[in-house]
């Protein structure tokens, strides 16, 4: 009898995204019959606006269903190059531009060429939880920063200026913020730079995938606008998936210096190689037309934010700092005594409401909910966490 395959160290290592499973959870759940409300999802669940599906449809009877260029269409990157310099500040070309299967392939190709063992990934906690299991993937180890409510979920230019090493490589920063919702400040950025530049070695990525979902009152500063100087160690990923409601889609990028962007690219053409084609218009539709409908879906997740923190705020027991920004509340909900995952999945079985615990993005204390659903979907949501919750 032949031995059995045996996987090797990486895979062994490497953890399912807990997102992604919880949701597919609950839609199984509720396919057989259960009762389930799920604030899970980073997900909109609004219908990606017609004038992109039409371009991606016309596309596509127009022929563009074979194969293109391994870094995506040139008009595509020509656009998010237009985009990133006119309305972030960043001055880009489209040959430091690579479109991506999603915000993630971006991180994964950028790590994939830019790190390896004995590199050191600075990561601020709580984190969205792919982050470090893109480091590991990369051979790279992982060093926390960790913060909490108290100070905003801020990283504090101290306390980054003292986690730095001769291995650190590589800065990851999230705003707004999944799962906190924090948002970086210009001067919390100016701060930030002022470290990196005693520290030429580290290099940053800036992931800005929510930088439409913004609380009233807030701003979205791009790093390399802010800290031009530092721009040749500066990277940008970013995506339509939140912002156009184009989640299914698949499409993201990576901007940044040319030389890294071309490795990615390089390893893009060995892997997975073009993005769809057809979809790709429906992209370029989008990065270039009006943002009408990026302001409207924005302000209809300002509501729903708002209606998730006051109902949060006023549970006895519950803890919350008011998201500045992204589609989450990371409440602590250590005052009931169980941590998060033991909490998530009683409140799975007892009240069918599906939420992520926070042990998966860095903090036990804590569970995430998601205001991507509609109001209904979240005051039945909250109705069902308060009723499991006056049982502890």
């Amino acid at each position: 009898m032949p031995a059995p395959l045996t996987l090797s160290a990486r895979a062994q290592a490497l953890q399912p995204s807990l997102t992604l499973a919880i949701a597919a959870k609950a839609k199984q759940l509720r396919s057989e019959g259960r009762d389930i409300c799920s604030l899970s999802a980073g997900e909109p669940d609004f219908d990606t606006p017609a004038f992109i599906r039409t371009a991606a449809a016309e596309a596509l009877e127009s022929g563009h269903t074979r194969y293109g260029p391994a870094a995506g269409e040139p008009e595509l990157r020509q656009a998010i190059a237009t985009k990133l310099s006119a309305e972030n500040g960043v001055s880009t070309s489209s040959d430091q531009v690579l479109v991506t299967n999603g915000g993630k392939q971006a991180l994964y190709n950028l790590f994939q060429v830019l790190l390896g063992p004995g590199d050191e990934v600075l990561l601020p906690s709580p984190y969205w939880l792919s982050y470090p299991e893109l480091a590991q993937l990369a051979g790279a180890s992982v060093k926390l920063l960790p913060s909490d409510a108290s100070a905003g979920f801020r990283l504090r230019a101290e306390q980054l200026d003292a986690a730095i090493t001769p291995a650190s490589k590589l800065l990851v920063l999230n705003s707004p913020s999944n799962p906190t919702g924090m948002v970086l400040s210009r001067a919390d950025l100016e701060a930030i730079a002022a470290v990196l530049r005693r520290h030429p070695h580290v290099a940053v990525v800036c992931d800005e995938i929510y930088e439409f979902l913004l609380a009233p009152g807030h701003s979205h500063h791009s790093f390399a606008a802010v800290a031009p100087d530092l721009a040749d160690r500066i990277f940008i990923v970013n995506g339509f998936a939140k912002g156009w409601a184009m989640t299914g889609w698949r499409i993201g990028w990576l901007a940044g210096p040319r030389a890294v962007v071309a490795a990615a690219s390089a390893l893009q053409s060995q892997s997975t190689s073009n993005v769809c084609s057809f979809a790709q218009y429906g992209a370029l539709a989008a990065v270039s037309g009006p943002r009408d409908c990026v302001i409207a879906m924005a302000e209809q997740f300002n509501q729903r934010r708002t209606l998730l923190t006051e109902g949060l705020q006023a549970i006895a027991g519950v803890t919350l700092r008011a998201p500045q920004g992204a589609f989450y509340a990371f409440p602590d909900v250590s005052a009931y005594g169980l941590d998060s995952m033991a909490l998530c999945r009683l409140l799975l079985e007892e009240v069918g409401l599906a939420v992520v615990p926070g042990v998966a993005f860095g903090d036990d204390r804590c569970i995430r909910l998601s205001c991507a659903a509609s109001p209904t979907t979240i005051n039945d949501g909250l109705g069902r966490l308060q009723r499991c919750l006056a049982t502890l």
